[in-house]
């Protein structure tokens, strides 16, 4: 699997079955947390999962996921945006997680760049003002939690009513 970090190998979701992941620096804890619990539901769906991020939140995600249950795919955030840029790659769905202005440009740079459904993951103590800052329409998942995960999880259900 070219760019990969992790040692899976799922060949058989095409493009259309893939969701892309980014992920910021990974300062507030519940980030690794509400990435593996969404990686863990679209697989669960038949969706396979692609993690761009920052080199330390791509490492908490590798030693989390270590045999690869979840995450197809780890990849460096700045590529994926180039070669998403380029349209050499594209996804139908993004979560962009969320807890700083870095955050919310990434989600604006997701939004702009991808034809799919772009959903900001916000969270942290400053959620509702990093939630205010998005002004493009889309479906927020927003929780005011850095530490305690359920506040999230809770919001990430409300919005996508995850199938059985």
């Amino acid at each position: 699997m070219e760019n990969s970090e992790t040692g899976n190998n799922n060949e058989k979701a095409d493009k259309a079955d893939k969701a892309l992941l980014v992920l910021g620096c990974p300062q507030v804890p519940i980030q690794t947390t509400a990435v593996l619990y969404i990686a863990g539901r679209l697989k669960k769906a038949g969706i396979g999962t692609v993690i761009a991020g920052t080199p330390a939140a791509r490492l908490l995600i590798k030693y989390g996921d270590i045999d690869g249950h979840y995450i197809d795919e780890i990849k460096d955030l700045d590529t994926v945006i180039d070669q998403v840029a380029e349209k050499k790659e594209s996804y139908p769905t993004c979560f962009v997680f969320i807890h700083n202005d870095a955050g919310v440009s990434y989600a604006a740079t997701m939004h702009s760049l991808l034809d799919g459904v772009v959903y900001p993951v916000i969270f942290g103590s400053d959620a509702e003002k990093m939630s205010d800052m998005i002004d493009f329409e889309c479906e927020k998942i927003t929780a005011v939690a850095a530490h305690n995960p359920k506040p999230l999880i809770s919001a990430i259900n409300r919005v996508l009513k995850w199938d059985a």
